[in-house]
């Protein structure tokens, strides 16, 4: 398979558009359009035209999308009526698209039962709009629906429709596993069939993901002779999802040798591909995504650190460089020595391996990782706390007495309203502070006011915000306490630079938690503002 040649094909904007919680508007269509094309996608699929106005708007202009083909979606023509007066079918080939993939039945169950027609007047709905297509577009696919289950019910007319479609001039003969329930090895013996029947087609894959087998679906299609895969970004689309593109390029260029029209060089681009389309869709990325998730080569094990410090290929598959992800190592209460020493090369602490001092560190770690901290998820407050053990922290500040008021009323129009108000003492440099402030919850007040006093003495904090906030009960069995759950409250903070670090604090009380974890995430941007 080595230097073969895959087409790919994104349909993050068309069946990515159906997952639930998305909704694309016009200006995102054309930003991940434009990201999608400088990647080095084949094929971009926009949308259906005819089928909402924001497909309409997008398709109303030219997308200057360079070598990557812009792809109108549809249906083919509908029975009554010939491919030259369906409206349906008119939306797509008018559209401002460079190809089209039409969709149409290959299961004979689909054919008689939903279309409610003869099997004879859907192949010829099929070889008609193909052709309209291929007459006025650069290239006319089509979209064998549920063509697995097809096959399987009825081998003979599945056959027949992807002869149909090449009666039409289809450039390409897409076979889908629709419903996702497909297995590998259904995949690959059913593309292989119909590439020995066709073997002049040029055979595409298209999975969703509903028995978790897309990606290995289409690599056992690919296996099969199918040399155009179609997927999205991140495995968007309706229900599970489709078959995932940014695990399926690095499988198919690193690990199959496959040649794509991305460059080599491109390839550790990718990961920021993957997060810059979460990020404007307003997703939080999935940090165990292969390839790309933040603990897709995060080793917390001590024996694996070790091992991965000699040499990374003793734990990793694939150099994290290669995708443009990074290796990290965790602290945890599976931490070693050797998570200890990497952490600290990453922050720029120098110490001998042999220091007594470590021994200490470790045990103190995996005592507070017993009683509910959790340091693989905060490294600011791990680095604070090796930094007090090994060298000391300064004394930027000291929190003192706090209290947080919370009052529920109906103000003066009648409207129910809810205020937190906090009063809080800092030490400041020997001086003695007191703030209050309201805020829209305990947490954010107790942060204001506390922020009031040390932007006096510390502007560098003015423009640090908190982004994300975390609050777990943890159950008082098994632990030190004995008597009442615990509560751990995870913290991430962002500065104007959108340098992001996380702190943790752990109380009885959720807002000591929280204060303790906003105290360490302050200290941490201090240390680091010189």
């Amino acid at each position: 398979m080595t230097g073969d040649r895959i087409w790919l094909f994104d349909t993050t904007l068309r069946d990515g558009g159906q997952t639930r919680g998305i909704d694309f508007t016009v200006a995102d269509k054309q930003f991940i359009a434009q990201t999608l094309a400088d990647f080095g996608l084949d094929y971009i699929e926009g949308g259906w035209p005819g089928a909402n106005p924001t497909d309409d708007q997008f398709f109303s202009e030219k997308q200057n999308l360079g070598t990557a083909q812009l792809v109108a979606f549809g249906m083919t023509r509908r029975s009554g009526r010939s491919a030259e007066n369906d409206p349906g079918l008119s939306a797509i080939l008018n559209a401002h698209s460079d190809s089209s993939c039409l969709v149409g039945k290959s299961w004979d169950f689909h054919v008689t039962k939903a279309l409610n027609i003869s099997l004879e007047e859907n192949l010829a709905m099929i070889s008609e709009s193909v052709a309209a297509a291929k007459a006025c577009k650069q290239e006319s696919m089509f979209d064998c629906e549920h063509y697995f289950d097809g096959y399987k019910a009825n081998s003979e007319y599945a056959l027949k429709c992807v002869g149909a479609a090449l009666a039409g001039g289809a450039d390409w003969v897409i076979l889908c596993d629709t419903n996702g329930g497909c297995l590998p090895e259904e995949v690959f013996d059913i593309t292989a069939a119909t590439k020995a029947a066709y073997p002049e087609c040029r055979l595409g894959i298209h999975c969703h993901n509903d028995a978790g087998m897309a990606v290995a679906n289409t690599l056992a299609a690919v296996r099969a002779g199918a040399r155009h895969v179609q997927g999205t970004i991140n495995g968007l689309g309706e229900r599970c999802g489709n078959a995932d593109l940014i695990t399926l390029i690095p499988n198919l260029m690193i690990k199959m040798g496959f040649q794509t029209n991305i460059p080599v060089e491109k390839l550790p681009r990718l990961t920021s591909l993957a997060h810059a389309i979460d990020e404007r869709l307003n997703r939080l990325p999935d940090p165990h995504a292969p390839y790309v998730g933040t603990a897709a080569f995060a080793h917390k094990g001590g024996l694996h650190a070790s091992a991965a410090q000699k040499d990374p290929r003793t734990y990793e598959h694939v150099s994290p460089e290669s995708v443009g992800n990074q290796r990290s190592y965790l602290i945890s209460d599976q931490t070693g020595k050797s998570n200890i020493l990497a952490r600290f090369a990453e922050v720029g602490i120098e110490i001998d391996p042999k220091d007594s001092r470590l021994d200490g560190l470790i045990t103190e770690v995996k005592d507070k990782e017993f009683n509910g901290w959790a340091f693989d998820s905060a490294e600011a407050s791990f680095e604070l706390l090796a930094r007090r053990r090994l060298d000391g922290v300064a004394s930027f500040f000291e929190i003192g007495r706090f209290r947080v008021m919370d009052e529920r009323r109906f103000n003066a129009r009648g409207e129910l309203v809810v205020e937190s108000e906090a009063t809080a003492s800092l030490i400041v440099n020997g001086e003695t502070h007191h703030e209050v402030a309201v805020g829209n919850g305990p947490v954010n007040a107790v942060d204001t006011a506390v922020r009031k006093a040390l932007v006096k003495v510390y502007p560098q904090l003015a423009d640090v915000e908190l982004v994300d906030y975390k609050v777990r009960i943890l159950p008082a069995s098994d632990r030190s306490s004995g008597t009442a759950a615990v509560t751990r409250v995870l913290i991430e903070f962002q500065d104007s630079t959108g340098l992001r670090w996380r702190t943790v604090g752990v109380s009885a009380n959720i807002i000591d938690a929280s204060v303790n974890a906003l105290s360490d995430g302050m200290c941490w941007k201090l240390i680091h503002s010189g």
